[in-house]
């Protein structure tokens, strides 16, 4: 039984590997005009013109009194056209509401008009202020992120929407750069993922990202080493093959009438972006509509991440709570020719190489020990296959960061790229194999129902010392 189970895992590694390898390769391959477009100057010229559309950003907001009025500030100030900006305060516990309040001078609407017929929890009021014509709060009681956006989504009133996480920092050219990419195929595109990487260590001064620099804490360094490789190594191959199975909650830019058209965004639970993002595969897919989901790397928002382990392990295990849940609700989509890339490709590689991945590590190492046991192998054989499957995970790492490197050098200084090269190598010893059991407690959770969110504190961005 070893032996048989010994062989299957061999295959495996070699399996995912290649098609880690492969999606890597997708991506150096589209790398060039990734280059070009992260290179175009002419992002003014586009910023005053009448043909771009207008946008409604979404900022959904619970106990974000630390951070909102520098996020509201930034997105006040974008390099855009015409767009509003909608405050969802989802029945905070603290005094995120009375900043926003006090900073803009708000006052209630009395006939606010809403657009949209979504179903959301009771709405407590809207604030505005004429002096911010573009700035709008909604107060509602508490119902979750999803239930946010969609009172968000009512209100709006421009035909493309854009989630952002209250914690986070759009670049002032991102959304511009969002909506070139929109604007080349409009009929088609119904989502766009921005890039999201690691403010922790950058010194933030009125909303904008005025250094950056790599967080100078363990646990912000790997993420911004995980981040760099999922987005830039993974997202830009998925994209390109339209298998794109998640546009991160903290950026990603929508059409507003195929999200209603597919009943906004499912609350209850987590994984709303990436539930979203498989409601509108299968709705365009289900209906012989073209379309295409795409990645813009060169569309960057700056977030805050988890700077402790507590903090770390409730949002990894949230996120595989809601993996597990979005693969169970759609089991029909798995090697479902109907669906494509996203029922052949997509949902297949997600269930097998994401969601079951922490049990092939775990079962693989009680295998590795019953080999020792039972006197089936040597040493310097486990010694090989550990150090191939290490290799090749540092090789992923390190192609993320040559993408990095060659189209858009984020991290100037060359005692950063070494300290990523160094963090990409140390990750394995225990980040990586806690990565897994976090999944696998996540799953123990949706088992036991649990649906709770897990506690995230914020910290302001106006003391450079508490946000390095």
């Amino acid at each position: 039984m070893l032996l048989t189970y010994g062989t299957m895992a061999v295959y495996y590694v070699m399996l995912v590997n290649a098609l880690y390898f492969a999606i890597m390769l997708f991506s150096f391959g589209h790398i060039r005009n990734i280059y070009r477009r992260a290179a175009f100057s002419q992002y003014n010229t586009l910023s005053g013109s009448e043909l771009v559309p207008p946008v409604s950003l979404l900022v959904p907001s619970y106990n974000e009194e630390l951070t909102i009025i520098e996020n509201v500030r930034c997105l006040m100030t974008l390099n855009y056209p015409s767009y509003e900006v909608i405050v969802i305060n989802d029945g905070s516990a603290d005094r995120t509401l009375e900043v926003l309040i006090e900073e803009y001078e708000l006052v209630r609407l009395v006939n606010p008009e809403f657009r949209g017929t979504i179903p959301t929890q009771s709405i407590r009021g809207v604030y505005h202020n004429d002096k911010y014509p573009h700035l709008l709060v909604i107060d509602k009681e508490n119902g979750g992120k999803a239930d946010s956006l969609n009172a968000g989504i009512n209100l709006s009133q421009y035909p493309l929407i854009s989630s952002i996480d209250a914690d986070s920092l759009l670049e002032k050219d991102a959304l511009i750069r969002m909506a070139r990419m929109y604007m080349e195929n409009p009929e088609e595109t119904v989502a766009i993922g921005g890039d999201v990487r690691i403010a922790n260590g950058c010194t933030i001064e009125n909303g904008t990202v005025k250094e950056v620099s790599l967080p100078r804490q363990m646990w912000p360094m790997f993420q911004s080493i995980e981040y760099l490789k999922a987005f830039l190594g993974g997202r830009i191959g998925w994209s390109r093959m339209n298998g794109l199975i998640i546009v991160s909650g903290a950026f990603g830019l929508f059409r507003k009438d195929y999200v209603i058209a597919v009943g906004g965004y499912r609350g209850g639970y987590p994984g709303e972006d990436m539930n979203i993002i498989i409601k509108l595969h299968r709705y365009m897919l289900e209906n012989k509509l073209k379309y295409r989901i795409a990645f813009c790397p060169e569309a960057v928002c700056w977030t805050q991440a988890p700077d402790s382990y507590h903090i770390l392990s409730n949002q990894r295990k949230r996120w595989g709570r809601g993996n597990l849940k979005n693969m169970i609700e759609n089991k029909d989509m798995v090697f479902n020719p109907r669906y494509k890339i996203m029922g052949l490709l997509t949902m297949p590689y997600n269930v097998i190489f994401e969601a079951l991945n922490p049990y092939f590590k775990i079962t693989g190492l009680l295998a590795l020990i019953g080999y020792v046991m039972m006197d089936m192998t040597h040493w310097h054989v486990l010694l090989v296959f550990g150090l191939v499957n290490v290799l090749s995970g540092y090789l992923l790492s390190v192609g993320a960061l040559l993408l990095e490197e060659m189209a858009f050098r984020r991290y100037p200084k060359l005692s950063d790229l070494s300290k990523m090269l160094l963090f990409s190598a140390l990750k394995f010893l225990g980040y990586h194999q806690l990565g897994g059991l976090w999944r696998i407690q996540g799953h123990i959770q949706y088992l036991q129902n649990n649906n709770t969110w897990g506690t995230m504190t914020r910290q302001s961005w106006k003391d450079k010392n508490t946000a390095a």
